[in-house]
């Protein structure tokens, strides 16, 4: 069977292999149009540098750019002369071990080396300038138009067909599904259809009637004169100054993120055959060239031989698109894809088309992953203008976006009194920590890199949260409310959700593999009612898709409140409204008078309970807890306090400790799914939790792991447990090192930190005061 009829729109570099995955898998009703001619269209992939560079923080990244270069050696269409990394600061020296450290986690070989071993690999360099250098070996330089003729030819000989100078000018739809599109001179009926576009996705999301948040940007780029360059010479990365160079022949290109950051309105590209190719901003490239020159100097004896501005696409956190539109059924998105990640990502797609979910971990790429306010073309602007600048930059994983103050709580106004140092999250502005409450009389020395957004007076607000009882905003975690029969969450989640009315259930978003892509809380408030508590709009998406007739799926976030009151003396404010500890986990009821949701539940091992009410109430709300609090010391807490807290009591989160590449058996979830559903066989990987040795450091996530002198798996978070005394981590690892007393090492920076597999939960309250009691 050839499969649906798929029309692709677009024919460079990642069109022609997103044919290729598809037909290869046995999809050969594949048409690809293009407006441009085959295959030089005139879009990005025809003046792509052609970089494909394995190492990032990401491992979806560095997996996508692998494949790629995989692919493209079997078609003949990749040089893999490696990739050199330089540091000219200490700060650069630092953030070159971190990259080496994720090419461990991902298992991308790589090597630091001294400036003289720099200069052996390209004697171009002055050595006297740089510090060190990262080499990675496997990485290199892929032909973009052979690729993409080649993938295309291959897709062809298996029934595709491609169609160039064909300008796609509406996309057909009927009752919230695509049916085509139609060009000036045909339409082709499609039952999906696949916005492979580049820089031009948002016009094409206009003819759909969606918003294909990217942002079109200019990026300079230069050849230079004969320059002594062989092709054997690696790519030269030069992020202190925002350059990257690679050899034609003889002669240099020289890439520059260096300038400011140049947006294009697709209305002012010129009509020609290299659109993408603009004409070159001298004045703005004069600091690259000092930069390179300085860097190179063997540079000042050549002149500029070819120089363009070429567009390319970004987006607000600068990774890709992909996936299907939640508004129009059947259309597809693949944007905002450079060649490093373009088979690749093809691939992931593919899969996902044919056989219902990806073969790895896209959330970060995907399509629904933003907010309805991160479509708004100013904060796509504002974001992607950041994330341009920060290509090459040293970016902190805790480093603010550039857009704030778009979504705040009611609470906000109260928390900035308080002194509140607010952080974002999903847009939301969340407090961090609290200024007003006093710092520990003890302060624990902490390295610069983690102790950057962080504060000490975490730990006063998560001994307060232990010892008394502590007050946290929950308002940015997603709230969805479900209606219809409970045989619909009891089929789309892995709990037994079916129980009565008052019952609040542990679950999860499972895909068909039983990897996890959503953790939720689901509270029955009646027999076809419930709130589910979950981690983000793609659990929103995914409940909307599968919701049949007569079950209602509704995001009530942004028009509600919450907060999380937990700690042992939580339990006196019952007296004010609050359920005591036999009542159902979940009631509707007043606060005063104010109407309320509670929930008897906890993220961090204590008792109490997650309070929602409307946002038109939450200034009543706050106030009224924070004065009821007052006699029991009740403290106000922020984000790091509760980061900690919940690594204690052994609280995983989506999305940075597991994705759907881990099932709920690897993952210590087993509990979330019903009874009776067993593992086909025991789980090869755990996610383990670790105690270290206490050096004033704390990992951020994905440094990589050793045992025996080998990288064996990576960390996912990690805090200081205050009431457990000394830091922790979550880290996956082979089953047979997650057995706990099992010692380890975790690579940070420059050295190792010495760890040992602990048994969880790390600090359980309950039994932890029953022993003080007994003692």
């Amino acid at each position: 069977m050839p499969g649906p009829k798929v029309v692709v729109i677009g024919a460079g570099i990642v069109g022609c292999a997103l044919a290729d995955e598809l037909t290869g898998r046995g999809w050969t009703d594949v048409t690809v149009l293009e407006q441009g001619p085959l295959f030089t269209t005139g879009g990005s992939s025809s003046h792509s540098a052609g970089l494909v560079v394995q190492t990032s923080p990401s491992r979806t990244l560095s997996r996508l750019a692998r494949y790629t270069s995989e692919k493209f050696t079997e078609l003949g269409c990749f040089a893999a002369v490696g990739s050199l990394e330089v540091a000219t600061t200490p700060e650069r020296l630092a953030e070159l071990h971190r990259r080496f450290g994720y090419g461990q986690s991902w298992g991308v070989s790589s090597a630091l080396l001294d400036p003289a071993a720099c200069h052996a690999l390209f004697p171009l360099l002055d050595a006297g300038r740089i510090l060190g250098g990262l080499h990675t070996p496997a990485d290199g330089l892929a032909a973009p138009l052979r690729a993409a003729e080649a993938q295309a030819a291959r897709a062809a000989s298996r029934g595709a067909r491609f169609i160039g100078n064909e300008r796609v000018v509406e996309v057909l739809r009927q009752d919230g599904q695509v049916t085509g599109v139609r060009s000036a001179d045909a339409t082709h009926p499609a039952d999906i259809v696949v916005s492979c576009a580049g820089f031009w996705g948002p016009a094409i999301g206009d003819l759909a009637g969606l918003t294909i948040p990217l942002l079109p940007m200019a990026h300079q780029h230069v050849r230079t004169t004969a320059a002594g360059a062989t092709s054997s010479l690696p790519i030269l990365r030069h992020p202190d100054r925002g350059l990257y160079v690679r050899t034609y022949g003889d002669r240099l290109g020289i890439g520059s993120h260096l300038h400011e950051p140049i947006p294009v309105r697709l209305d002012d590209l010129p009509g020609d055959a290299h659109p993408a190719m603009l004409p070159f901003t001298a004045g703005t490239f004069k600091q690259s060239w000092a930069a390179a020159t300085e860097l190179m100097p063997g540079l000042v004896r050549t002149t500029l031989e070819e120089a363009f501005n070429g567009v390319l696409s970004v987006t607000a956190d600068g990774f890709p698109l992909l996936g299907e539109s939640r508004e129009l059924r059947g259309f597809w998105v693949a944007g905002a894809i450079t060649v490093t990640h373009s088979a690749g990502a093809a691939k992931a797609l593919a899969e996902w088309l044919v056989d219902g979910y990806p073969g790895i971990d896209l959330h970060e790429c995907d399509l629904n992953r933003f907010d309805r306010a991160q479509l708004a073309p100013a904060y796509v602007r504002r974001r992607a203008l950041r994330a341009y600048a920060d290509t090459l930059g040293i970016v902190h994983p805790h480093d603010p976006p550039s857009v704030r103050n778009l979504r705040l709580s009611p609470f906000h106004p109260r928390q900035a009194e308080m002194g509140a140092v607010f952080g974002v999250a999903a847009g939301w502005e969340q407090p961090l920590w609290y200024a007003t409450n006093p710092p520990p009389e003890e302060i624990r020395p902490r390295d610069d890199w983690s102790a950057r957004h962080w504060s000490p007076i975490a730990e006063t607000e998560a001994r307060s949260a232990r010892k008394r009882a502590a007050l946290f905003d929950l308002t940015g975690r997603t709230r969805i409310e479900v209606t219809g029969p409970v045989s619909f969450l009891s089929t789309v989640t892995s709990g037994d959700v079916d129980q009565p009315v008052g019952a609040v259930v542990h679950t999860l978003l499972l895909d068909p593999s039983g990897g996890i892509v959503g953790d939720l809380t689901v509270a029955r408030l009646a027999e076809d009612r419930f709130l589910v508590g979950a981690g983000g709009p793609l659990d929103v998406d995914h409940l909307v898709r599968r919701a049949p007739a007569g079950v209602t799926v509704r995001d009530v976030t942004g028009g509600t409140c919450g907060v999380g009151l937990w700690g042992p003396r939580a339990r006196e404010l019952t007296d004010i409204g609050l359920p005591a500890e036999g009542a159902p986990a979940v009631r509707e009821g007043f606060f005063g008078m104010i109407p309320v949701t509670v929930l008897r539940l906890s993220a961090v091992g204590e008792p109490g309970w997650e309070i929602y009410t409307e946002a038109q109430y939450g200034l009543r709300l706050w106030d009224t807890l924070i004065e009821a609090g007052r006699e029991f010391g009740l403290v106000v807490a922020g984000r790091l306090a509760y980061e900690s807290l919940r690594m204690e009591h052994g609280r995983r989160v989506w999305g940075v400790d597991m994705t759907c590449e881990d099932d709920p058996y690897q993952t210590g979830l087993e509990s979330a799914v019903r009874p009776g559903a067993r593992p086909a066989m025991l789980p090869d990987r755990r996610l383990a939790c670790l105690r270290l040795e206490d050096t004033g450091e704390i990992p951020l996530g994905r440094e990589p792991v050793y045992a025996g002198g080998f990288a064996v798996g990576h960390v996912t978070s990690a805090a200081y447990a205050w009431t457990a005394g000394g830091p922790i981590a979550f880290a996956w690892l082979p089953a047979a090192l997650s057995v706990p007393g099992t010692q380890v090492e975790i690579g940070y920076i420059d050295h190792r930190i010495l760890a040992a597999v602990a048994a969880e939960p790390i600090f359980e309250p309950e039994q932890e005061r029953l022993r003080n009691k007994r003692g």
